[in-house]
């Protein structure tokens, strides 16, 4: 996939206005709308300016485009930062409009559905008295905390527009608690934390994607998590009862004998938590890899040595034909 340079496309610097957008639109609309257009590729330049002018119209998606940074250049292969649009708050329109079923591979990675979530038709009322917007963003959290639960502290980034048509950035701070069992993917419910409302409309609610931060050990898929545990080869041949870390503390696993790399070893329940007592947690499970001591020195390469002799017959690669 490749970059897509959204100013270039419609000929304006970064800084540019949001009636600078509107005019550079108005512009390159005319000039390569096909039904007029004498222009070489026309249909496909209008297509791109469309693009373009979808994210950089939009003070919350050109805010996110913008925090891409002004280093990437235009046809440079391209794919999102997993935490690209974490902390950053939107009112979650995602991919919309007309013609937003043309939009490139690079538009829908990055507002597709990942993009907030679904708009609150709430905000959209015309009425004196009108509940405020529900807001959208994504969150990351520490795997620990959805074991033990926790209270954080999070300062999101609110696009918003001067006075000048500049669009820029600010600061919304708030503590929210995370619920013991939370899954990546849920979200979390601030309620009253959204736009404000109109009148005497209720302000509406901000809701928080939960995903986990990449962790050093761990690795989560739903409910369950996964550690890749190194054995020596002789605690996979003989087997042997090791100490092994998990989120909620260090016990005592069996090795059994005879494993082999790759072999799975469970523990029941001791997953992330559910959410209620009534909810079934996820499982833990150690994927077994055989570690090798090194050949680094003389005895330890006459021990490798003996054990070739030994194992003459064994080849490992018999499943690959060779």
């Amino acid at each position: 996939m490749e970059f897509k340079d959204y100013y270039k496309v419609m000929g304006l610097a970064r800084d540019a206005t949001q009636d600078d957008i509107k005019r550079a639109h108005r512009r390159l609309a005319r000039k390569y709308h096909p039904d007029v257009s004498k222009e070489p590729n026309a249909e496909k330049q209008f297509k791109e300016v469309g693009e373009a002018y979808e994210v950089l119209r939009d003070p919350e998606k050109r805010a996110a485009y913008d925090r891409l940074g002004p280093n990437y250049q235009a046809g440079q292969d391209f794919r999102p930062p997993p935490d690209w649009n974490a902390g950053f708050e939107s009112a979650g329109t995602g991919a919309g409009g007309a013609g937003a079923e043309d939009f490139s591979d690079f538009f829908e990675s990055l507002f597709g559905r990942s993009f907030g979530g679904a708009r609150s038709g709430r905000g959209a009322q015309a009425s004196f008295h009108a509940q405020g917007e529900d807001r959208h963003a994504k969150i990351q959290i520490d795997l620990e905390d959805a074991y033990n639960g926790a209270t954080r502290i999070i300062t999101l980034q609110v696009p918003q527009v001067d006075a000048q048509g500049h669009v820029s950035t600010r600061e919304h701070q708030i503590e929210f608690t995370i619920p013991r069992g939370v899954r990546a993917g849920q979200h979390i419910r601030l309620a009253g934390q959204g736009s404000p409302g109109i009148g005497q409309g209720g302000a509406g609610d901000l809701y928080l994607e939960v995903e986990f931060r990449t962790h050093a050990h761990y690795r989560v898929d739903r409910h369950d998590v996964y550690l890749d545990l190194p054995v020596t080869p002789w605690e996979a041949a003989l087997g042997a009862e090791v100490k092994v870390p998990t989120p909620t503390g260090e016990v005592e696993l069996k090795i059994p004998a005879g494993s082999a790399a790759g072999r799975k070893l469970r523990l029941k329940g001791r997953g992330i938590p559910g959410a209620t007592s009534a909810s079934t947690p996820g499982d833990f499970y150690f994927v077994l890899q055989i570690a090798l001591p090194p050949a680094d020195n003389e005895a330890a390469k006459s021990l490798y040595q003996g054990m070739a002799a030994q194992f003459k017959s064994f080849n490992p690669r018999t499943k690959l034909g060779v």
